[in-house]
């Protein structure tokens, strides 16, 4: 039983909850900004490229006529598809980039609170004047 134990003090820890949530948010935002990519950003490219996708690129090697007369098929490099694996990174990276320093930007904010100023010599003079004063007015009852 200490091992199971052991287990749920180590899944509970905050730095694992935190991973775990991390993990599942960062998925569904990742199909978020992939849908931004593929149906907003995508089309408004292919409106500049004349009605063509970027995904559909391809580069394909040239081949000497013999080769396709025996039904050789050149090699295609898909650089459009990879294309848009690199727009959907840089936009994730940046959300998350912003994200980040939003959230920086906040916990500044709230360390640089305003902390009660720390009582000054003539403060802590005065105290001791009115403590000595009550003290001296105030008859000392029997403890």
């Amino acid at each position: 039983m200490g091992m199971l134990q052991e287990f749920k003090a180590f899944a509970m820890r905050g730095n694992v909850v935190d991973l775990a949530v991390g993990v599942v948010i960062g998925g569904a935002f990742g199909k978020i900004v992939t849908a931004l990519v593929e149906k907003i950003i995508m089309p408004i490219t292919g409106f500049f490229l004349q009605g063509k996708s970027v995904a559909d690129f391809v580069i394909e090697t040239p081949l000497p006529q013999a080769a396709i007369d025996q039904g050789i098929k050149p090699a295609s490099l898909g650089v459009g598809a990879f294309a848009q694996s690199v727009i959907d990174f840089v936009i994730v990276a940046f959300a998350i980039f912003m994200m980040i320093k939003a959230m920086n930007s906040f916990q500044k904010k709230k360390e640089e609170a305003p902390a009660a100023p720390p009582p000054t010599p003539e403060d802590i003079q005065l105290l001791r004047e009115i403590r000595d004063s009550l003290a001296k007015s105030s008859p000392r009852r029997a403890e």
